[in-house]
């Protein structure tokens, strides 16, 4: 007695129709995978391109605090008509800082610890002309390459508080032989859009009496 082993037309059907589910659970899976590829690609590419418009924002806010030490030594490029008169510097009442002339910029710290800073309280993103930040060159006559592509938005800005300098053990005298003057340079650069913006501050002795 013999017995047909040949499939049956219904178990054929189930057979493909199992194929079938497979396959697409596999194309499923490949698409997945590469969703997830091609998302971590482009996260990878934001990253780098922020990094790199960061970079790009704190270079600029490092030229600005070289070029606010130059302006406080009344070091600008040859030639330059425009340094600060530091003689008809006046002395700004607490927590405000000067929008013109000789003033720009200038600032006095506020005069209680609990207190906001007074660079907390500034717009660095005015740059009208009556800022109270000074833009990159406006004492030095420097240039800065600014505008589209990979170069800042705009010029770097920044502002100058002085106050009289108390760090202990120090004996050397300032102008008129009174106590010299300690410089806090806060600066703020940008990338290549305004929304990417880098702030540094550092403290400067002059190298003359100011």
């Amino acid at each position: 007695m013999t017995r047909d082993t040949r499939l049956s037309p219904s178990m054929g059907l189930r057979q493909r129709g199992a194929s079938l589910v497979v396959v697409m659970l596999v194309l499923l899976l490949v698409t997945v995978i590469g969703i997830a590829g091609a998302r971590l690609a482009l996260l990878s590419e934001m990253s780098a391109r922020h990094d790199r418009d960061t970079q790009i924002a704190f270079e600029a806010a490092e030229a600005a605090v070289m070029d606010a030490e130059q302006d406080i030594d009344n070091e600008g490029t040859s030639g330059c008509t425009s340094l600060r008169q530091w003689s008809n510097r006046t002395e700004a009442p607490p927590g405000t800082c000067g929008t013109s002339g000789s003033e720009r910029g200038l600032c006095k710290p506020v005069d209680s610890p609990t207190a906001k800073p007074t660079w907390a309280s500034v717009n660095f993103l005015d740059n009208s002309s009556s800022a109270p930040t000074v833009q990159h060159g406006t004492f030095t006559c420097r240039a800065f390459a600014s505008g589209s592509g990979l170069k800042p938005e705009r010029p770097a800005r920044y502002l100058i508080e002085w106050d009289i300098d108390k760090t202990p053990g120090l004996s050397t005298k300032g102008e008129n032989g009174g106590p010299p003057t300690l410089y806090r340079i806060t600066a703020m650069g940008f990338g290549p859009r305004i929304d990417t913006r880098a702030v540094i501050q550092v403290e400067y002795r002059p190298k003359k009496a100011n």
